[in-house]
C-alpha cells in the first residue's frame, strides 16, 4: 500500500492529528472522569474518540515505517523510528479507561433512571466518590503518559527533520 496524499508522505499528516489528538482525548477523559455532570453528556464522544484513536495511531506508525524505507538511513531517525510505537499501549490505555470511565457513565444513567420518588436506587455517596476517585486518577496517569511518550516521540521527529536544515540567521532573497 501507498501511503502518499496529494504527493505527501502519510506519516506527515497523521503524525500531527496523534499530536493533537491524544492529549485532547486525555484531557476530555480526565474531565469526564472527574466531573459527573459532563460524564452524563460527553461519556460516547469521549469514548469515540479514544476507539477512533487506536486506529490512527496504528496507521501513522505504519506510514512511518512505509516512509523510513525511502528515506537514506540516518541516527536521527533511527532514534525516531526505535520510540514510535511506544505510544501504542498507552493508545490501549486511554481506550481501556475510557471505556471503564463510560460504564460507570451508563451505570449512574440506568441508576438514575431506575429511581423513583422517595426509592433511590443510585449507587451510594461513598461509592460514588471512589469510584469517581479512581477513575480520576486512572485518567490522570494514562493522560500524562501518553502525552509525555508523544512529546519524546514528535521531539526526536522534529530533530530528525528539522535539525541542520535551517539557519540561525534569515536567508537573502
Amino acid at each position: 500500500m501507498d501511503y502518499i496524499v496529494d504527493d505527501l508522505p502519510l506519516h506527515v499528516l497523521l503524525v500531527h492529528a496523534v499530536i493533537v489528538l491524544v492529549p485532547l482525548v486525555g484531557l476530555a477523559l480526565i474531565v469526564i472522569a472527574a466531573w459527573p455532570a459532563a460524564r452524563r453528556v460527553l461519556w460516547l464522544p469521549v469514548l469515540i474518540a479514544a476507539v477512533l484513536l487506536v486506529p490512527l495511531g496504528l496507521v501513522t506508525i505504519e506510514a512511518g515505517k512505509w516512509l523510513q524505507a525511502r528515506v537514506p538511513a540516518a541516527p536521527l531517525i533511527e532514534a525516531h523510528t526505535s520510540i514510535g510505537e511506544s505510544i501504542v499501549p498507552w493508545l490501549w490505555a486511554l481506550l481501556g479507561v475510557a471505556v471503564l470511565v463510560s460504564a460507570w457513565a451508563v451505570i449512574e444513567l440506568l441508576a438514575a433512571r431506575r429511581s423513583t420518588g422517595t426509592e433511590e436506587r443510585r449507587p451510594s455517596r461513598g461509592l460514588r466518590i471512589a469510584v469517581n476517585s479512581v477513575l480520576t486518577v486512572a485518567a490522570l496517569a494514562v493522560t500524562a503518559g501518553a502525552g509525555w511518550t508523544v512529546f519524546q516521540i514528535g521531539e526526536s521527529g522534529s530533530r530528525a527533520v528539522w535539525e541542520g536544515s535551517f539557519s540561525d540567521e534569515p536567508l537573502e532573497q
